[in-house]
């Protein structure tokens, strides 16, 4: 049975022969009475039977390997899940899995092996032990596993305890299946509000970050502060406005979680135009990512549609320049909901740009069309758009071209009339006028699929 040095091949039965510190120490907040005989430090464990045992959940196997009056106070080598860069010469650089320590406390946790862990607590496996950098309720946090967070807190385990990267359990319930979890840790006495070391994220962040609706629910029920900021000046708003779109596929289900999670946060007191650093925006993010619901629901509250970043980019700005994934969340709608609201319209000098970058969403190009008297593009436009989106999209094309220069249609220049006298006040004004609903959408630049 192989050990490390210095190291006995029976723990269960040799703990009086176990390295310890000296049994008398200073008095202080971390001392022991001088009477009290300190723990013995955990010993280095290389048996692979104890290992197997461990991994697999044998319960079995482990009470023979941990009879009464012996200790699971144990230390295990274990790969790193993650290869990291090291340097064992100067200049000279490898990618390498690197050894680490945990305990056979983690082990269990991190697998989900219940009873396996209520009995290395029954042998003195210390709750708190973290050689690696975590704890062992970090790892049954991060995995979900509710039953073994509720052992643990109830052996003790500190639920606030910070992990190598300054995260606290709280911080790890953040996969399926984790909410009970924190629910348990909020229950032990975590703090709604405690924040990382480093980034100074509240979990509520976190949840608004990935867009965990219930746990920010469970949070925000719990008292947790709706306009923390983390170092980087970031509230939970912010997050959630900067929710990414990962595939099409899912896009929509994307933003219908982002505008939960927004209508949580603002039902809750969050400030809808909160900025951080930058001088980004709630609004920002949620057009840079095509939320157009959220954008709706921003625009609802009363934030500008024209506030500027430290760049000196409106929202109409983020939404035109957003990444080409936008596409898959509708950015017409975007874009017509601040010009709505009384954003300020793209600068004629700059609409080729915008037509070469988004020729491929004729609605996008329509509904910023609408709000010109005259279409203002070179002649020379045409070539802008690639021929197999002309030929897709031929109807719209062959309008929007036949008019470049040329005259719109008097119904058109009505709208333009009426638009630019009510200004920002659209939303507002548009439903006190007895019109038909066919005319009131028309107003409101409804999509034709082509141009008059």
């Amino acid at each position: 049975m192989p050990w490390g040095k210095n190291s006995y091949p029976h723990w269960g039965h040799h703990l009086g022969c176990l390295p310890s510190a000296p049994a008398c120490r200073v008095w202080g907040p971390h001392s022991r009475p001088a009477w009290e005989t300190p723990r013995p430090s955990p010993l280095l464990c290389q048996d692979m039977a104890l290992q197997n045992a461990l991994y697999t959940g044998d319960l079995a196997r482990l009470q023979e390997l941990f009879p009464p009056h012996s200790t699971a106070d144990l230390l295990l080598e274990s790969r790193a899940a993650e290869p990291r860069w090291s340097s064992h010469q100067r200049g000279l650089w490898s990618l390498t899995y690197e050894e680490e320590l945990t305990t056979p406390l983690h082990v269990a946790a991190s697998r989900g092996h219940t009873e396996v862990l209520r009995l290395l607590l029954r042998r003195r496996a210390r709750p708190d032990s973290a050689p690696g950098g975590r704890t062992a309720l970090h790892e049954a946090c991060a995995a979900g596993h509710t039953a073994c967070v509720h052992v643990l807190l109830v052996a003790g385990a500190d639920p606030n305890i910070a992990d190598q990267d300054g995260k606290r359990p709280l911080h790890l319930c953040r996969g399926p299946g984790t909410l009970e979890c924190a629910e348990l840790l909020l229950r032990f006495g975590a703090r709604v509000d405690g924040r990382s070391e480093e980034e100074e994220e509240t979990p509520l962040h976190v949840a608004a970050r990935l867009g965990h609706v219930e746990l920010a629910d469970l949070l925000l029920r719990r008292g947790a502060c709706p306009d923390a900021r983390d170092a980087e000046g970031w509230t939970p708003l912010l997050a959630a406005c900067d929710i990414r779109c990962q595939s099409t596929a899912d896009a929509e289900a994307t933003t219908a979680r982002c505008l939960q999670l927004c209508s949580l946060l603002l039902s809750a007191g969050a400030d809808a135009d909160a900025a951080d650093r930058d001088k980004h925006r709630p609004l920002h993010l949620a057009c840079r990512r095509g939320h157009a619901a959220v954008v709706e629901l921003l625009l609802s509250c009363g934030v500008s549609a024209n506030a500027m970043d430290y760049g000196g980019h409106t929202p109409l700005h983020c939404a035109l320049q957003g990444p080409a994934a936008a596409l898959a969340q509708s950015p017409e709608h975007v874009v017509r909901a601040l010009l709505n609201h009384g954003a300020v319209r793209v600068w004629p000098g700059a609409l080729p740009k915008v037509l070469e970058r988004w020729s491929t969403c004729p609605q996008t190009i329509e509904v910023l069309m609408n709000t010109y008297s005259v279409v203002q593009l070179p002649e020379e436009a045409v070539g802008l758009v690639p021929p197999e989106t002309l030929q897709k999209h031929q109807r719209f094309y062959s309008s929007l071209f036949a008019l470049v220069r040329q005259p719109r249609s008097l119904q058109h220049l009505s709208r333009c009339a009426l638009r630019s006298h009510l200004e920002g006040s659209l939303p507002h004004a548009l439903p006190r006028l007895p019109l038909p609903p066919r005319l009131l959408r028309y107003l409101q630049l409804d999509f034709e699929g082509v141009l008059y």
